[in-house]
């Protein structure tokens, strides 16, 4: 007989009807979800809408459901809110739709004759582009960006700042919401906005002041028609989508608001749910990233149970 290990192993088997099995293969651990991540969170990472400072845009196909920032543009959120409360944009519309960048809404006619009366709300505003950076919470994303020397996150909105120039700002990512102007840096009123719904305009910020952002409903206004105009202006009074109402969630009776719960961006879930996104481990994915640009970051919306 030979005294080769693997032909005496072989043989000793066949002489005893036993067979050498290999090893069962090692499961792979199953990688989590950002569902799966998102359900194991605690309550306390979650945080509900104010409704002082929520807006309402309800559009013939539904609500579109607008947080406002008032910790970057003070001034612009307020007049915002006269505005709502007033009931400037009730029957107005929207007015244009570019395609791969904004969905923008107010009064089709406006200029300084015709503009429909804005009540008690500021007829100019000054511009809100960047606030200073003391005192302001920030999470600050791991990698870097191309538009600022830091982004991250604050109070739930995307931001950036430049630690040096002690300043701080919202950034144009899809859903933004922010408020048109003329040439001049302070004529905005606030009366036109629109929300980002094409791919990340960054150039824009710190050029037109940002007033917050859509949590809910963004695919009602990126499905639009596109304009036909320069610009994606509607050119005919029959393109216009109209506006139903708008309104502060504060002035809608509690039955009627839409109940949301937001992942609070200083969480540990919310920073779990960004290193997951960064580097991609599920079966699908060959290469994990091991980067994660500041737009492209999720910002969890639920309905409570």
């Amino acid at each position: 007989m030979s005294k080769h290990p693997l032909v005496l192993a072989l043989a000793l088997s066949l002489a005893t009807g036993s067979v050498l099995a290999a090893d069962p293969p090692k499961e792979k651990p199953k990688v989590a979800s950002m569902q799966d991540i998102l359900d194991a969170s605690p309550a306390s990472d979650w945080r509900t809408l104010d409704p002082a400072r929520t807006l309402y845009l309800q559009l013939p196909t539904g609500r579109v459901v607008i947080e406002l920032a008032p910790d970057f543009a003070p001034e612009h959120v307020a007049n915002i809110a006269t505005l709502a409360k007033e009931g400037y944009w009730d029957g107005l519309f929207v007015i244009r739709s570019q395609d791969n960048y904004v969905a923008q809404w107010g009064d089709p006619e406006e200029d300084e004759a015709k503009k429909k009366k804005i009540g008690t709300a500021k007829p100019h505003l000054p511009a809100e582009f960047e606030r200073d950076a003391k005192g302001v919470p920030f999470v600050k994303l791991p990698d870097s960006d191309g538009w600022a020397p830091e982004v991250g996150f604050s109070g739930g909105f995307p931001a950036a700042r430049d630690p040096k120039a002690g300043k701080a700002w919202l950034t144009h990512c899809y859903g933004m919401v922010g408020a048109g102007r003329d040439v001049a840096a302070d004529s905005s009123d606030g009366t036109s906005l629109y929300a980002v719904t094409g791919q990340s305009p960054r150039m824009l910020d710190r050029n037109i002041t940002l007033v917050g952002r859509v949590v809910q409903g963004i695919e009602l206004l990126s499905v639009l028609p596109r304009g036909t105009g320069p610009l994606g202006f509607y050119e005919k009074p029959e393109q216009y989508v109209p506006i139903v109402s708008t309104k502060l969630a504060s002035q809608v009776p509690e039955a009627e608001r839409t109940r949301l719960e937001l992942l609070r961006t200083d969480s540990k879930t919310f920073e779990t749910v960004v290193e997951s996104r960064r580097n991609r481990r599920d079966e699908w994915y060959k290469r994990p990233a091991g980067h994660i640009d500041l737009c492209n970051v999720p910002l969890p919306v639920r309905t409570p149970k």
